[in-house]
């Protein structure tokens, strides 16, 4: 099946590893296990030890005098470094590499990987930009969803669904594309939506309405297949709400955001935890609705504003050689 293999994905931010703390991540049909030593330095092993194929990711992290850290199997607490070489009970004899780590490319707290494929497409420059710009208020949404990368994708990119699937949640009640620029891997949506405005009990209920007017007008910007990143400016803040896509498996896939402003008002910074919260909301929605859909149903009637669903099928059907 088609994963879009030569791709890089983001697996983490630095920021969703505790310190000595085994993480575990699945990227193509693999399991993994992923932690930070006290030093700051980021590792990579298969999930399985390779003695009777326990999961790592269910042991726990040994730190050394230096700082750096092993992770010990649960079953055995066989001990494996960063290089997957482990000491043998009764030998002071380290072995040779029993489990091949998996390649990442950290930029600062950005943990990239493009899961021991041959690089298609370059990693691009964004994130760390807005990084150096904008404050960091958290990572929300992070869930596995029983869903093909293509049929994610495509739910990310419809653009009907916002007055449909996220109704209730911000009284969308129309959804216009003004303009649509393709740029192959990359494009750039520009969205009006006009919305129900909210009463006081609205407010009260959710604060993160006040960041909200009555049209929104959404510029989506969108990086096949791996990120969508909504640019949101209004007189409170400027908003980077990053979106990441990752192919676990054939059939799951993971999603996570990845949050961003510059504040404009005092209020902002009241309202960052709310924001966090509404777009867990939104994942939650998503991962919903992708739960209670017909995969493989044919097609018989297509919507206006579908032109981000069909840059998503061409790019997938021709990756990696769409420019």
């Amino acid at each position: 099946m088609n994963q879009l293999q030569g791709s890089p994905w983001l697996l983490a931010h630095r920021s969703m590893l505790k310190p000595n703390k085994p993480m575990k991540i699945s990227l193509l049909g693999n399991d993994y296990v992923l932690w930070q030593d006290s030093r700051g330095n980021i590792n990579a092993l298969p999930n399985a030890c390779p003695h009777m194929g326990a999961m790592l990711s269910e042991g726990w992290c040994v730190q050394k005098a230096d700082g750096s850290s092993t992770i010990a199997c649960p079953f055995h607490a066989l001990e494996f470094d960063n290089a997957g070489c482990t000491v043998l009970p009764g030998s002071q004899k380290e072995t040779k590499s029993l489990i091949t780590p998996l390649e990442l490319i950290i930029q600062g707290d950005f943990i990239w990987s493009y899961g021991g494929y041959e690089p298609k497409i370059p990693i691009p420059t964004i994130m760390n930009e807005i990084a150096a710009e904008f404050e960091f208020i958290g990572s929300t949404g992070e869930r596995s969803i029983s869903t093909d990368i293509l049929s994610l994708l495509l739910n990310m990119h419809d653009y009907n669904h916002q007055n449909g699937t996220h109704r209730s949640l911000f009284e969308i009640e129309s959804v216009q594309v003004k303009q649509f620029i393709d740029e192959g891997l990359h494009s750039h949506a520009y969205l009006s939506q006009p919305r129900k405005q909210p009463n006081f009990r609205d407010i009260i209920k959710n604060p993160g309405q006040l960041a909200m007017p009555k049209v929104l007008e959404a510029h989506l910007e969108n990086f096949f297949p791996f990120m969508g990143i909504m640019h949101g400016d209004n007189n409170l803040l400027s908003l980077k709400e990053c979106h990441f896509y990752i192919p676990e498996s054939a059939n799951s896939s993971r999603v996570f955001v990845l949050m961003y402003m510059k504040a404009y008002s005092p209020i902002a910074h009241l309202i960052k935890g709310n924001l966090l919260k509404l777009i867990d909301i939104v994942i939650e929605q998503d991962a919903n609705i992708l739960s209670k859909i017909y995969a493989g149903t044919p097609q018989r009637i297509k919507m206006n504003n579908e032109v981000g669903m069909d840059w998503v099928r061409r790019n997938y059907k021709s990756f990696p050689h769409s420019r």
